[in-house]
């Protein structure tokens, strides 16, 4: 959620860190600070920080014109322990001044942390529970920096990811990982690290990403990794596949609608080199697991939050239909924390676009003692998901900057359809079937350009319904999940009221709202349940509703319809999502929202 960005080398810090945060904006927050070594004498030297509550280009008018130094830490934050203020702002200090710590996460036991620390007479300056960490290492006398952070760390319980400069050790950087990432950047005579790579790329494309339990010391010239209890560990680096050029706006207006713009190509990113012609079905070696193996699943349990669940909702529906293996979808932040009973014969699929969503990743740590087997489908090659799952499928969406997600969702759910297709032919699937959905995969990309070259209609729809307090949106089987991910986007991005239900239930309740105020969206693909759903607007009609209908054809019981190509039956979800996408986008737009930064909400959430 909040993002971390630091250096140490030879340049001036200063331009570098506040680079490296408007790099790390999308993730949302709320307030911003940077801590340097300072350089000179007086009161240039010993560490200097700036603190503002607000966006980067607040802080960027509060930083001295002399503000040198070569080494320096940087946080954007989201307000956890305490209201967004400059005193809450990061970095936090201890009671000498001579420590500054970052950090990402929730110490849990901070309130225990704090009244003891406050008996024993340090005051504290802001509400937050990462300025018991400051003082905790103020206050430590071991002989190294990276001990002193060892022995605060041991006392606290939560997550973080934390970053520590110290006056006394001007030629190094501690930093450490529980549960919020941290991804070290290796440049020529300089060290760089982040909550993201995003802050990195314009710099190196090396990074090496510490897990759970793992420290490093960074100083100009080298690193070295090793656990909190001291034990050195391997780091290799790998090579980031994305570009910088990859994180610019590309002459849109936002990221938002970049990344719908982008989807066509994102979509044949997912399905290039995976097809198989030959067996009419899909090559997916990184699921680690043999044709035996697929054949003795029994059951799919499919793990998410936020869109990421809504894109497994329509995963396991194709799981069904295309393997015929039980399947569904629960929301990550539930299944941990009910006891579930978890089954041998069970394939459990975690899936994060950031891969490192923390209800997601303590899910799949307790799959895993449990004994499980589990897949990740994740956006982010080498995070905290892909590296504790036994297997999975890498969706290839490229950077998803945005805090809402668009291409990353329908790549995602392209990715289950490829897993379904792939378990569906190690078992049943005919031959036929199996060149029927590889057919339609091919015909994505050009179906989601022909969606996207009604932007301007839809554009004028959405000032139409701009005006409404709330909205439903409905449909059954394979468009009720595209109802549930179209009313999310409208929320996040508009901030007006949206409701999801299965058409079905409408009159189970729901009907009592129906009115000309309230409008409402129905998906309609072109099944065996397109006479059900037409009766559906039909209730709604008669009730004095406005409908705005996503079809295959002019549906005349609504007041407007978005017409959609056709594609397979069990691949018209992923269509149907997009228009609706571009719907949020420009209701948005026409209300004048802050679209890339929504209020309240941040892009990649590594807290509970």
């Amino acid at each position: 959620m909040c993002g971390i960005v630091g250096y140490i080398g030879g340049r001036d810090v200063a331009p570098l860190l506040l680079e490296g945060l408007q790099r790390l904006e999308y993730r949302g927050y709320d307030s911003v600070g940077i801590a340097i070594h300072g350089s000179g004498t007086g009161r240039a030297a010993g560490l200097r920080t700036v603190k503002a509550k607000g966006r980067v280009r607040d802080l960027e008018s509060r930083v001295p014109a002399r503000f040198a130094g070569t080494a320096g830490i940087a946080h954007t934050r989201w307000a956890t322990h305490g209201v967004p203020s400059d005193e809450n702002a990061h970095p936090h200090q201890d009671a000498s001044g001579r420590v500054a710590v970052v950090h990402n996460g929730i110490f849990d036991n901070a309130g225990e942390l704090r009244a003891r620390l406050s008996a024993d007479g340090v005051e504290f300056a802001s509400e937050t529970d990462t300025e018991v960490l400051a003082h905790l290492i103020g206050r430590s006398q071991a002989p190294t920096l990276e001990e002193r952070v060892r022995e605060a760390l041991g006392r606290i319980e939560g997550t973080y990811g934390v970053a520590v400069l110290h006056a006394d050790f001007p030629d190094r950087i501690v930093v450490a990982r529980n549960g919020s990432p941290v991804v070290l950047g290796i440049g020529e005579h300089e060290m760089l690290f982040a909550s993201d790579v995003a802050a990195l790329v314009s710099h190196t494309r090396q990074v090496v990403t510490l897990g759970d339990g793992e420290m490093a010391t960074l100083k100009a010239g080298d690193y070295r990794t090793y656990t909190t209890e001291g034990s050195r560990t391997s780091a290799t680096p790998t090579t980031v596949e994305w570009e910088a050029e990859s994180y610019d706006m590309d002459g849109h207006d936002t990221y938002m609608h970049k990344e719908i713009c982008e989807q066509a190509d994102a979509v044949d990113r997912v399905l290039r080199g995976r097809i198989d012609d030959r067996f009419a079905t899909v090559r997916l070696d990184g699921l680690n697991m043999d044709a035996r193996e697929a054949r003795a699943v029994r059951r799919v349990k499919i793990l998410g939050c936020g869109s990421a669940y809504h894109a497994g909702l329509i995963g396991a529906q194709m799981i069904e239909e295309l393997a015929r293996v039980p399947a569904d979808a629960e929301p990550a932040s539930e299944f941990r924390y009910r006891n579930p009973v978890v089954d041998p014969d069970t394939l459990y699929v975690a899936v994060s676009q950031s891969g490192e969503t923390y209800d997601t990743l303590a899910a799949v740590q307790e799959l895993k003692r449990k004994g499980a087997r589990v897949l990740g489908v994740v956006n982010v090659v080498g995070s905290a998901i892909a590296r504790e799952t036994d297997g999975g499928v890498y969706v290839h969406a490229g950077p998803e900057v945005c805090v809402v997600s668009t291409k990353c969702f329908t790549n995602t759910a392209v990715a289950f359809a490829l897993l379904a297709l792939h378990l569906g032919r190690v078992r049943d699937l005919s031959v036929a079937d199996g060149r029927r959905i590889i057919s339609g995969l091919r015909r994505l990309p050009a179906q989601i350009t022909e969606v996207l070259a009604q932007e301007e209609a839809i554009a004028k729809l959405a000032a139409e319904y701009a005006d409404a307090t709330s909205m439903m949106f409905v449909g059954r089987v394979r468009g009720y999940p595209v109802a549930r991910e179209a009313s999310l986007k409208l929320k996040e991005v508009s901030y007006i009221h949206a409701e999801a239900y299965p058409a079905s239930e409408l009159k189970h309740g729901p009907l009592a709202l129906i009115e000309p105020a309230v409008p409402t969206v129905a998906i309609l693909p072109e099944d065996e349940l397109l006479e059900k759903n037409r009766a559906t607007l039909e209730e709604i009609r008669a009730r004095g509703g406005r409908i705005l209908a996503v079809a295959h054809a002019e549906q005349e019981k609504a007041d407007h319809t978005i017409v959609v190509p056709r594609n397979e039956v069990e691949l018209d979800p992923v269509l149907m999502g997009v228009p609706l996408q571009l719907l949020a986008y420009h209701t948005a737009l026409a209300l004048g929202r802050d679209i890339d930064r929504p209020r309240n909400l941040a892009k990649s959430v590594t807290v509970e």
